[in-house]
């Protein structure tokens, strides 16, 4: 059964299933899978999973989402760990067992593999997935006004769908 704090947003469509702990302020955007069926899922503060995205995981990989990650358009993470203020892009897969430090850029398409482990601060890029370079100032910043921006999105979204028979 799903632990959700009160204030996360559920998007009409998206599916929270079984061991999975939504922290404050996160959402979950339209047609989300997050399915902690066999381990669990965590999904920390201010987090977004947005639209089409797949989270799972195996018996012997769990999955955890630290505060303040961006998981992109169409993303799939599969029982990895993620540190704070990820950016996971748009069509990106994290495979069982790997590792993203914080502050860190999974750019789009990008494949980061099974085991695999990507530092904190870098941009990691490519089929698999290469350590390119460290971020900027302004890259970090944009980690958080990222996770800034979806977190203001959930709640004009869930004002937005209040009252509304879905």
């Amino acid at each position: 059964m799903p632990t959700i704090a009160e204030d996360v947003f559920i998007a009409p469509g998206a599916m929270v299933i079984g061991n999975v702990t939504i922290e404050q302020g996160a959402s979950i955007w339209y047609n989300a899978v997050v399915r902690g069926d066999t381990a669990p899922i965590v999904i920390g503060r201010r987090t977004n999973i947005q639209d089409n995205c797949t989270l799972h995981v195996d018996a012997d990989a769990p999955l955890t989402i630290g505060d303040e990650c961006t998981i992109g358009h169409g993303a799939i993470v599969h029982g990895a760990t993620l540190g704070h203020h990820v950016l996971v892009a748009m069509s990106a897969v994290v495979l069982s067992h790997a590792q993203v430090g914080s502050n860190t850029i999974i750019g789009a398409c990008t494949l980061v593999g099974e085991y695999k482990i990507i530092p904190g601060g870098v941009l990691a890029v490519g089929i698999p997935a290469t350590v390119k370079r460290d971020l900027t100032d302004a890259e970090r910043q944009n980690l958080l006004t990222r996770a800034e921006g979806y977190y203001q999105r959930a709640i004009e979204h869930r004002e937005s769908l209040a009252g509304i028979e879905l």
